[in-house]
């Protein structure tokens, strides 16, 4: 996959339609509540069998925020009323030593993300609870070879909680910050200050924390191609490791806060072009490597390494250079990956603590993957991870003749093929610099679910 994609104004409006964005396959619209804890535990017995049992990846969900940013779709709850959380970590950390009673305890856990809402909603001596928890109950790598993230909102912590949250063994930090113009951050409810973004990236530098990401979002209200440039270039010039540049999916229909959003103050639809445009060519030419979708990393990060070296990965968090774990989801509304199965716990908050009440674990839809879906999920992720589907890598694992059960798929790509966007030869598909900003598009055509009706599900592809 080459470094810098290709941006063809024509062809990307042509292709931006809604798709998945495979942090799985099948998608999560597949997920069925007759997947439920029997069937998870299941997964878990058979995730421990045989003497190469993987690695062990958490995922917990910290679902409070303290102010409601008007364009997230996160599931969250917005309450100043700081017990809750209280009360939310001591059902957080009985589910902990549920799920660890299902997993040999010789699996160490070399990766651990905190998302949200707002994981920096904790204290730090609620956090440092958690990690101890975590630490009785599961084989954690206390190397720094582990990947231990957390999302930080800029305006909960002080410089003091960065060195902190180093010594509670997070050694990756991904800070939100969206948009620093002011009068965008007004319009979506997130005000806050160029100032305490710098002087805490510069606090994760000093503590020596091996990854600092940023996030940014384009196409919010009131958005302009010089404010957003001007943005951009701040974020250059604070040099994080990683770039995460988000497109904003206005659907006030269906997420309630984003009615808040001032219908006029919306970018017109070729704006969020333009600035797609600009994103790509600012951070290029910073000496930015494209990894895929919505990430961008410099030179030196692990990211780039393993795309180079093939060893990429993707999963719920997005890429990943340790994916090939059995992923546990904790917490209201997570999502895990065990064994041959995705899971996922209830959405409300009354239902996870009624469950974890009733000694059950808070497990409410699932699905259990099928040989054509393992071998689906294989070269989506070849693609969307190395740009290329290898056919004899494909029909070495799975015997078959890659041509034939994948015809319809391939004739799928007839149109993408004549617009430039992937090759087909005698012995891969190779997606090329064209059609890197589409590769969900491409990715689509091996998907055997996508029907009608799931299609309004997705948000756009570019």
């Amino acid at each position: 996959m080459g470094h810098a994609p290709t941006f063809d104004r024509a062809l990307v409006e042509k292709y931006d339609r809604p798709g998945p964005r495979y942090t799985s396959y099948p998608t999560a619209p597949q997920f069925h509540s007759a997947f439920a804890m029997d069937d998870y535990q299941a997964a878990a017995t058979r995730s421990n069998q045989g003497p190469l049992a993987k690695p062990l990846s958490i995922y917990i969900h910290i679902p409070f925020c303290k102010s409601l940013c008007y364009y997230c779709a996160c599931n969250k709850i917005i309450t100043q009323k700081t017990h809750r959380a209280v009360e939310y970590l001591d059902y957080l950390k009985r589910e902990i030593a549920m799920q660890a009673a299902l997993f040999d305890t010789s699996r160490k856990l070399t990766q651990l993300h905190l998302g949200g809402g707002t994981p920096t909603y904790l204290t730090g001596e609620q956090l440092g609870e958690l990690m101890d928890q975590l630490r009785q109950q599961f084989n954690l790598d206390e190397s720094d070879n582990h990947e231990f993230s957390i999302e930080v909102d800029p305006r909960t912590i002080d410089i003091a909680r960065i060195a902190e949250l180093r010594a509670q063994g997070f050694n990756r930090l991904s800070f939100g910050v969206q948009d620093f113009d002011e009068k965008v951050q007004a319009a979506v409810n997130r005000l806050q200050s160029e100032q305490q973004v710098y002087d805490l990236v510069a606090a994760a530098r000093a503590a020596k924390f091996k990854s600092v990401s940023v996030d940014l979002i384009y196409g919010l209200p009131l958005q302009t191609v010089d404010s957003f440039d001007t943005t951009l270039s701040k974020i250059i010039a604070l040099r994080p490791d990683r770039i995460a540049a988000y497109s904003y999916a206005h659907l006030p229909e269906l997420v309630r806060a984003q009615r808040l959003i001032l219908r006029e103050d919306m970018p017109p639809p070729e704006r969020k072009l333009e600035l797609l445009e600009l994103t790509i060519a600012r951070l290029t030419a910073a000496g930015y490597v494209y990894i895929g979708m919505d990430h961008f990393a410099l030179p030196d990060d692990e990211l780039v390494i393993a795309r180079e070296k093939g060893t990429l990965q993707r999963n719920f968090q997005g890429y990943s250079t340790h994916a090939q774990c059995d992923l546990i989801g904790l917490g209201v509304s997570s999502i895990g990956m065990v064994a041959d199965s995705y899971s996922q716990n209830v959405k409300e908050l009354s239902q996870y603590y009624a469950r974890i009440d009733q000694g059950l674990l808070p497990v409410h839809r699932g699905y259990r993957l099928n040989d054509d879906d393992r071998l689906r999920r294989e070269v989506i992720v070849d693609l969307m991870c190395h740009g290329r589907i290898d056919f004899a890598k494909i029909e070495r694992n799975h015997g078959i003749v890659f041509v034939e059960y994948f015809a319809d798929a391939l004739a799928k790509l007839a149109e993408p093929v004549a617009d430039g966007l992937v090759q087909i030869s005698d012995d891969a598909v190779l997606l090329l610099p064209q059609g890197q900003l589409m590769m969900r598009n491409v990715a689509m055509a091996f998907d055997a679910y996508l029907g009608g009706e799931q299609k309004g599900r997705f948000s756009r592809t570019v």
